[in-house]
């Protein structure tokens, strides 16, 4: 259904998810949704730093937006870290700063974070990339900003995680993070002299050869962030919902990423669907509307490794894109044709939506004849097919789910969809 105009003294709730592999335009939307909706606050509910939101405003100012907001432009706006985002103290003060060159004086007088989120030190970021590198000519795509390190320790060794409640004691901060230091050590100690002489590698190896160096800056950093942001509880994430007029809850990445859904190991540690995003109203009480709207380009990208069907070498280099260019961790920007079997799969797995926001319908123009992918051709159709596809007369034309998710399923079915081709209208 469309977006419906609210009451100004009404509630509501748009809930923006990528339907791809991220970069279809969630920043432009939620900025244009906070002009247009007499909203008052934007919700991360997904990600950490790797976020890559670009606003570019009528009056020429750009920025890419990762942790603050995409609608931090607009006077008085608010945003909130829920407990389901990562914060990276370091990054966040870098992207404060270019805010405020920007106009946006004192972004942190108007960040709220939950207690619950976790830190991401510099010891996961420098894992991260380590552990990419080591990988070779087989790299999944990463940011390299340390989220998946981040959730998975958070998971293995929950007395060693951090979270934004602890901000403010710097003595325990200290020795969670000597902690951290030693366990990541450990963990990638085999690669230390692997990519001894890599000189990508270096910066990430210097954190691990100079800790103290790198706790000393991280105590600092992080007593100076809980000066300066609010922390918050669930008590007060239930007040600031209850709130006359719209929030928006901004995702991250795609989708077709998603840490249950996507096409692993090509994906990220990061729930991409609404499902955390209703999880917060839900908890809260929310009895306002609710609109989950889609963002679709019309055509496809994908930002580094993995299986990507409708993929056109001819246009990603027809379509290039100032804001998504090649990076040293994510690697390509890749684009291709409009996939509709992709598409309804992003769609089902979000169990649904209200509306769609379909972006870059002024690049149309740049493509003599244009096209969408509607099927694919296997490349050995056959009884084996059956778990991962939907196909008629020879042609797949769904992608099924799993449930309950499998991780062992979705990294067969990368491996199937690599060997797809697409069939064209």
């Amino acid at each position: 259904r469309a977006l419906r105009p609210h009451e100004r003294d009404g509630r509501h709730a748009v809930i923006v998810t990528d339907l791809g592999y991220g970069d279809a335009g969630k920043g432009s939307i939620t900025d244009w949704l906070c002009r247009t909706r007499n909203a008052h606050t934007v919700i991360r509910y997904n990600g950490g730093s790797q976020a890559a939101h670009n606003v570019v405003t009528d009056d020429g100012r750009a920025h890419t937006f990762a942790q603050f907001g995409s609608g931090s432009f607009v006077s008085g706006m608010r945003t909130v870290l829920s407990r389901h985002m990562l914060i990276e103290p370091f990054a966040l003060f870098n992207e404060a700063a270019h805010l405020d060159q920007l106009g946006v004086h004192n972004p942190f007088a108007r960040l709220f974070i939950d207690r619950q989120a976790l830190i991401t030190t510099p010891f996961h970021v420098a894992a991260n990339r380590l552990r990419e590198l080591g990988r070779g000519d087989a790299r999944h795509g990463s940011c390299g900003m340390g989220v998946g390190e981040t959730v998975a320790d958070s998971l293995a060794f929950p007395d060693l995680a951090l979270s934004a409640g602890m901000l403010p004691d710097s003595t325990m901060i200290r020795k969670r993070l000597w902690q951290i230091h030693e366990a990541k050590h450990a963990q990638i100690a085999p690669l230390l002299s692997l990519l001894n002489e890599n000189s990508v590698a270096a910066p990430s190896l210097e954190v691990f050869c100079r800790p103290s160096a790198v706790i000393d800056a991280a105590v600092d950093d992080y007593a100076e962030l809980a000066r300066r942001v609010t922390l918050i509880n669930s008590d007060d994430l239930r007040a600031i919902l209850d709130a006359p007029g719209a929030v928006i809850f901004e995702g991250a990445q795609g989708v077709l990423l998603d840490q249950d859904y996507g096409f692993a190991p090509f994906h990220t540690w990061s729930k991409t669907t609404p499902t955390n995003a209703l999880d917060l109203l839900s908890e809260n009480g929310f009895s306002g509307d609710v609109t989950r709207l889609g963002v679709l380009r019309t055509y496809s990208t994908r930002h580094g490794a993995g299986p990507f069907v409708t993929e056109d070498h001819a246009l990603t280099d027809c379509l290039a894109e100032a804001h998504n260019a090649e990076s040293t961790w994510q690697g390509a920007f890749r684009v291709g044709w409009f996939d509709a079997v992709a598409a309804r799969y992003a769609v089902e797995v979000s169990g649904g939506i209200d509306a769609i926001a379909l972006t870059h319908l002024d690049r149309l123009p740049a493509v003599e004849s244009w096209q969408i992918g509607i099927g694919y051709h296997g490349d050995a159709l056959s009884a084996s097919f059956d778990p991962f596809f939907a196909h008629t007369g020879g042609h797949i034309t769904a992608i099924r789910i799993h449930t309950p998710p499998d991780l062992t399923h979705q990294t067969v079915m990368a491996q199937h969809l690599f060997h797809c081709t697409p069939i064209y209208a």
